[in-house]
């Protein structure tokens, strides 16, 4: 797993738990170090076990601090550089759904060893949609859940997210639009300002 992705988790961790539970979870990991570097690579297992540290401590599902960790990486000011990469898939929400099967090779262009999980959106109705994970990290399904709520808020829409299962590695996250325009969405520029 990418350094930069084992990074945001324990940024996650600290941020969300404090630092003191970030040293609970290296502890109980059995991790031989006390802070992953950003751009090298960890063998799956590290993150797996962090994972599994920080369910057994806070006693909360694996699944639900993934969906609190997507929500993490997209809202918190310091992960902006993901907000923006996100923003970059469409002027609305459903325009971003529709970018979604290219996240992962939006993600190598910023970060070139970096490989997300595959994933591909299905229409199944009018604003209804499968989006499918194929993934190794268990609970894949429920950090997209985490980051499609946060672009929701961030666009203004109103959507309905749930887990409809998983089977050998294959995730299904079912999502409803129910209104594209529900809010003001926060505000975004393709572009930076010139001083």
């Amino acid at each position: 797993m990418h350094g930069l992705i084992n990074r945001s988790i324990q940024n996650y961790i600290c941020a969300s738990f404090g630092a003191h539970i970030w040293e609970d979870v290296v502890r109980h990991a059995g991790l031989a170090f006390n802070s992953f570097e950003a751009m090298l690579t960890y063998e799956d297992s590290l993150t797996h076990a962090v994972l599994d540290a920080l369910a057994d401590i806070t006693r909360r599902s694996r699944g639900d601090l993934l969906e609190d960790f997507g929500t993490f990486i997209v809202a918190d000011p310091k992960f902006e550089a993901v907000r923006r990469l996100l923003r970059f898939g469409g002027v609305s929400f459903e325009d971003f759904l529709h970018s979604l099967d290219d996240l992962p090779d939006r993600a190598r262009l910023a970060v070139p060893d970096l490989h997300l999980p595959q994933i591909e959106l299905r229409a199944v109705g009018d604003g209804r949609y499968s989006l499918i994970c194929k993934s190794d990290v268990a609970g894949f399904a429920h950090l997209m859940m985490g980051v499609l709520r946060a672009m929701a808020d961030d666009y203004g829409a109103l959507a309905l997210l749930e887990p409809t299962g998983a089977v050998q590695g294959v995730e299904t996250l079912s999502i409803s639009l129910i209104e594209p325009d529900y809010a003001e969405g926060r505000a975004f520029e393709l572009g930076a300002r010139a001083g």
